[in-house]
């Protein structure tokens, strides 16, 4: 019959009652860290204006989708050209880090999307960008043959997009169980590696200054001969 206690057939480093403490450690740690990210970074709110692109009296109605795309491209450089700076009260660069714009495959239709610290920021930066995009089209309608219109005007955001504190403190602590298991899981093999090349240079010291005399002994020998 087999005796061998289960705790055996961990190793050596796991079954040390002291190391499995880092797991939880690292759980908390993660957990705190996450949720005071979250509690102390500002909250950010989206507003999203829609436009679509129509075509002209006597146009091609299938260029109206590959106009979308290339409006969809250059949506934030016609924005800080234009007056959307001015209408949304925000600097160019404000505009080009917190505006993006989305194209359909299927429509020829572009979502303007801003996120800014209060609401009614959003909504004005995504309005005023979608503005400027109107603006721009109707000036060049008569090269392009097509133009923009609003479809959909932006809302105001009622709630924040960005994480919450728990939610933060959630990912936090899976974050730090994860790399704390990697811990416990890495650093038993490499205690183990140590021991034994310890062990080895232990094992074969006595072995190899007993094949080599030294100096006093060799010369002992000498003598006596």
């Amino acid at each position: 019959m087999n005796t061998t206690p289960p705790r055996a057939l961990l190793p050596a480093g796991l079954r040390s009652p002291g190391r499995w403490a880092v797991l939880p450690a690292a759980v908390l740690a993660g957990a705190v860290l996450g949720g005071g990210y979250g509690a102390l970074k500002t909250p950010e709110y989206a507003a999203t204006s829609y436009v679509i692109v129509v075509p002209a009296e006597k146009a091609d109605p299938a260029g109206a989708l590959g106009f979308a795309q290339a409006y969809g491209r250059v949506a934030t450089d016609i924005a800080v050209t234009g007056d959307a700076q001015v209408w949304a009260g925000v600097t160019a660069d404000t505009l080009r880090r917190n505006v993006q714009a989305a194209t359909s495959p299927d429509a020829p239709m572009i979502s303007i999307t801003a996120r800014a610290a209060k609401p009614a920021q959003a909504v004005s930066m995504a309005d005023g960008v979608a503005r400027a995009l109107i603006l721009n089209s109707s000036h060049v309608a008569g090269s392009t043959g097509v133009k923009v219109v609003q479809f959909s005007r932006a809302t105001k955001p009622v709630a924040p997009v960005s994480p919450s504190a728990p939610l933060s403190a959630l990912v936090g602590g899976c974050a730090g169980g994860l790399l704390g298991g990697l811990a416990l899981l890495v650093r038993p093999k490499r205690s183990a590696a140590r021991g034994e090349a310890r062990h080895s240079r232990q094992a074969t010291a006595p072995a190899g200054s007993a094949s080599v005399p030294s100096p006093a002994a060799a010369a002992h020998q000498a003598e006596a001969v």
